[in-house]
């Protein structure tokens, strides 16, 4: 059960309203991590737009992005981010399969490209030990990626840490309340 109860979109500031009528145009709902954060608006936009600019922007695919978030996301056991992102890369495309084989990459490695392997292991790296960016990651990482696009790798496995830790802490439920409204 939610530490803290999302908001439906009658509780909230009008600038938290617009943030809920973006993510409804897009998703079809509002993320309760959204909704719970609402209770802080500046917070909330602010979180919305960094996560906007990360997915949404840049050269990387947005494939590989959200195999990021779900790898992140399975390393931090946040079934809330598994869950909504692993529905995100499935509609882009990733197959069970191959989110399956996320969770044992070194058994399966035939299953990805090299750069996406490069990308996963950022990943892995990032989220146990950010000291374990080593060189041989990281000359890994500039034979597939620029710097722009490791830049780009880096915040999704950032955002994606941050994320997990604030929906695992304040037991942010993964389905949405059971409220309607034009938010939901």
């Amino acid at each position: 059960m939610a530490r803290i109860r999302p908001r439906d979109a009658e509780e909230v500031t009008s600038e938290a309203r617009e943030m809920f009528a973006r993510f409804y145009e897009q998703r079809g709902n509002v993320p309760n991590m959204f909704r719970t954060m609402a209770l802080r608006p500046e917070i909330a936009t602010t979180a919305a737009a960094h996560m906007r600019a990360v997915f949404a922007t840049g050269t990387v695919d947005p494939k590989l992005k959200e195999m990021l978030a779900v790898r992140v996301s399975q390393i931090n056991t946040c079934y809330y981010c598994m869950a909504s992102h692993t529905a995100i890369a499935r509609q882009l495309g990733v197959s069970e399969d191959l989110l399956d084989a996320m969770y044992h990459i070194d058994q399966h490695r035939e299953r990805f490209t090299l750069a996406e392997r490069a990308a996963l292991t950022l990943a892995e790296r990032m989220t146990t030990d950010p000291h374990g960016v080593d060189e041989e990651v990281w000359v890994e990482l500039q034979e597939h990626f620029d710097e722009g696009q490791i830049i780009e790798l880096t915040a999704v496995i950032g955002i994606f840490n941050y994320f997990n830790r604030f929906n695992d802490a304040l037991h942010v439920d993964i389905t949405p309340p059971a409220r309607s409204g034009a938010d939901e």
